[in-house]
């Protein structure tokens, strides 16, 4: 295996980190960072209050419970683009367009007729409402949003000299994507993908409830930037009802704006380390391990089945997303991809290990795992990176490792390029900082982001290591 550079060898000191990282109950970032069902994820809470599983110190009492599915904030068999899980009436206004395609021919005849009688005053205030609908609602630099030098072409975004194509991947949730409030909108995700596409070519997402593939998949063919994405359906062990919502979502947003950036689908995050905690155990090739294992693989079989009756000429893979050391063997054998959960910060690791400590564990429980299995499945790191600050002293500092731009920087400084030159796939821990996870659980969660939550660059540089 190769080394990071002027990194120390952790690998006989990292063997108890190895063993012992998740195993300590303390909650990590993404523990939520996709969640599009969060009251129905609970019920593994309330079902379990002594396990330890992380984010027990959530009070599930405080939310309303559903009697059919354990805590969820969807009222039984609720379709997917009801008004209470979907913000606009956006996407139905999409799909109807291309389901009415003839009449749109018809229409085009009769309205021409009626702007030669009228004039061009009915010209002008078309183009208007045109510049209104297609013009992002913040470009202002107060903000960082990218400057635009056509209004009405969201492609035509200027570029930022201090982002660098760096990054092999980067973790993305547009913002206001959580159910119920679904506040996302696309304009926002417009903007996200101006600033992303300056660092890589490449996004995951983590769930689809709230219009959120579909809103990405518009902004990728709008900007036209060069970027795919690995789509997320966030499922979870006690209720099918959010696999199958976010199934159908994703189908109905690859059927609207096509699957020309669509890589792969994630079914599945943290999935069976959630089920291993809600049962009280820890090994995810236990007989407990399996039992969750056959209920995740039907999923990510009907996945394959939903996407392959669309006949897309093209082959989406499908994978799964999981803690580092909770990986399933029997999964692995069912996907073609899967990423995995690696951070240092929780590991307690120092700054000084915290890169080589990652690849050492990547390689060692991921990579060298998926190897020893008959379909040898792609393996990428779903999530690393370094909190910034926290938003309390007593959470700043995880044993050896503490939160602070400073750290931040090493970080970047030793791990990215590094792992572009081991060909390591890895997907950044994360864009932004999401204000929504501070405000619910305080601590380090909501500052792992390169940006700020106006969407303005922290006080860092990025590495300058470019890669395709």
């Amino acid at each position: 295996m190769q080394r990071y550079h002027d990194e120390p060898n952790t690998t006989s000191a990292s063997v108890a980190d190895l063993q012992d990282y998740y195993d300590n109950g303390i909650p990590p970032p993404h523990r939520l960072s996709g969640i599009d069902d969060p009251y129905a994820s609970n019920s593994l809470i309330r079902q379990t209050p002594d396990s330890g599983a992380r984010g027990s110190y959530i009070t599930p009492d405080a939310m309303p419970l559903n009697q059919s599915s354990g805590y969820s904030n969807m009222e039984a068999n609720a379709p997917y683009q009801t008004p209470e899980y979907n913000n606009s009436q956006w996407l139905e206004k999409q799909q109807s367009s291309g389901r009415k395609s003839k009449w749109i021919v018809i229409g085009s005849l009769v309205a021409l007729l009626v702007l030669i009688g009228v004039g061009v005053g009915v010209g002008v205030a078309v183009a208007k409402s045109k510049s209104n609908s297609n013009k992002s609602t913040s470009t202002t630099s107060s903000t960082g949003a990218a400057t635009e030098t056509d209004p009405n072409d969201p492609s035509t975004f200027q570029k930022d000299t201090k982002l660098k194509h760096s990054f092999y991947g980067l973790a993305y949730t547009p913002e206001g994507s959580q159910l119920p409030s679904c506040g996302n909108s696309l304009d926002a995700v417009i903007e996200d993908i101006q600033l992303m596409s300056q660092l890589t070519s490449r996004i995951r997402l983590y769930g689809a409830d709230c219009n959120q593939t579909a809103l990405v998949l518009d902004a990728i063919n709008r900007t036209k930037v060069n970027m795919t994405v690995y789509l997320g359906n966030y499922n979870i062990p006690t209720d099918d009802a959010p696999y199958v919502r976010q199934r159908d979502a994703i189908i109905d947003a690859i059927k609207t704006f096509g699957a020309d950036h669509v890589t792969g689908i994630t079914v599945g995050n943290e999935y069976m380390l959630n089920y291993l905690n809600a049962n009280g155990a820890s090994d995810p090739n236990s007989a407990v391990g399996n039992a969750g294992a056959a209920l995740l693989i039907p999923n990510i079989t009907d996945t394959r089945t939903a996407i392959a009756a669309l006949n897309l000429g093209k082959t989406i893979q499908v994978g799964t997303a999981d803690a580092g050391s909770y990986f399933n063997n029997e999964v692995l054998a069912a996907v073609d991809y899967g990423m995995s959960n690696v951070h240092p910060w929780f590991a307690n690791v120092s700054i000084d290990q915290a890169a080589g400590w990652t690849n050492d564990f990547f390689q060692e429980q991921n990579v060298a795992v998926a190897k020893t299995l008959s379909n040898n499945p792609q393996m990428f790191i779903a999530e690393t990176g370094w909190p910034s600050k926290s938003s309390d002293a007593g959470n700043e500092s995880n044993g050896p490792s503490t939160a602070s731009v400073a750290n931040l920087q090493t970080f970047l400084d030793t791990f990215v390029c590094q792992a572009n030159q081991n060909g390591t796939g890895y997907f950044y821990f994360e864009y932004f900082d999401e204000e929504w996870k501070d405000q619910q659980f305080g601590g380090v969660e909501g500052w792992w982001g390169l940006f700020n939550r106006d969407k303005t660059l922290k006080d860092i540089t990025i590495p300058d290591c470019e890669i395709d």
